[in-house]
């Protein structure tokens, strides 16, 4: 379930990926790369859109 009508994240993944841009936040501040940390941010992104269009795609709006 989505956290509101205008996301795609639940609540797990929403605290995921603030979790993940705190890393690559401090990652930075270091200078080292975060790529894979914002390959692994986009994919949850992906998997949360494609699961809520899929969801949506039975409603009316």
């Amino acid at each position: 379930m989505p956290i509101s009508r205008h996301d795609p994240y639940n609540v797990r993944e929403a605290a995921q990926i603030i979790a993940i841009g705190i890393r690559i936040e401090k990652r930075r501040a270091y200078g080292k790369s975060t790529a894979a940390l914002e390959r692994q941010a986009d994919r949850i992104r992906e998997q949360a859109e494609a699961r809520e269009n899929a969801r949506g795609k039975g409603r009316q709006k």
